[in-house]
């Protein structure tokens, strides 16, 4: 959080503009990156991140309220692309290994127990739990569901955003023969899809374009999970439909407007 603080200030300084870095902006960015990774993660990188979430993700595009890229996703992918091993191993009960979905892109569910860290219990449960590596903030599909129905009581989130993401990777996990309850407990989806793609800034404005742009989401994600390279989706899924937004406001915004001027004549 006072990385992205200082970042923001020092931005506005060189960019001779009047900001208040105590808005809560810069201080969300940090948190939200920090949830999506590795508690282990050495302090340099986690620095760089802020420091690239602040300045590519939000200052270059004007400030607040302007950028397409949910901020804290261009840090988080930034550093994967940089220091992959840095947040693709993780540690649980000083254990360390791969995740769960490491584990289901190369062995299936048969090896869970074997090469994930995951708790002894049922799978299901122990992912509902939390029993698991992972990032900091997607180990916990419990927490998450908690944290994300507190918000969407408060109205501070759509909740068809979260709802047709998690659904459309639930459906098309199914479809390729793969485990959907596992893909919707493990990995990052919960997290990207209550605190992520729900971003008012990044989102559309549109409710069509909202269920358009979750079900892109939701596809990208298992896409790039069953047949892609790496066993997780979620961080460039969101950023790529982030790109498409102002296509998807272009078309539906136009399509509302013409049923406004259809319904007065």
């Amino acid at each position: 959080m006072l990385s992205c603080m200082v970042t923001e200030y020092i931005c506005l300084k060189l960019m001779g503009r009047m900001g208040d870095v105590f808005d809560g902006s810069s201080i969300l960015i940090g948190i939200l990156l920090v949830f999506s990774l590795p508690v282990n993660i050495p302090y340099q990188y986690l620095i760089i991140g802020c420091v690239v979430s602040i300045v590519l993700g939000k200052m270059v595009f004007g400030g607040l309220g302007q950028n397409i890229f949910n901020p804290s996703l261009v840090g988080r992918t930034f550093i994967q692309t940089c220091w992959a091993g840095a947040i693709t191993m993780f540690e649980y009960d000083y254990k360390s290994g791969a995740t769960v979905l490491t584990a289901l892109k190369n062995g299936g569910d048969k090896v869970l127990h074997k090469v994930a860290l995951i708790g002894e219990g049922t799978p299901h449960i122990e992912a509902f739990i939390g029993r698991m590596g992972g990032a900091v903030g997607e180990t916990s599909a419990l927490a998450i569901l908690i944290g994300g129905a507190y918000l969407i009581f408060r109205k501070r989130i759509d909740w068809k955003i979260p709802i047709v993401i998690i659904g459309s990777v639930a459906l098309i996990t199914w479809l390729f023969g793969q485990n959907p309850v596992m893909h919707i407990l493990s990995g990052g989806l919960f997290l990207g899809a209550f605190y992520f793609a729900t971003d008012v800034v990044t989102s559309p404005s549109s409710n069509k374009g909202r269920i358009i742009f979750s079900i892109l989401i939701g596809t990208l994600i298992s896409l790039i999970r069953v047949k892609g390279g790496m066993q997780e989706g979620v961080a460039y899924a969101i950023l790529i439909a982030n790109g498409l937004v102002p296509l998807i406001d272009r078309y539906f915004n136009n399509e509302a407007g013409s049923e406004v001027k259809t319904n007065e004549k």
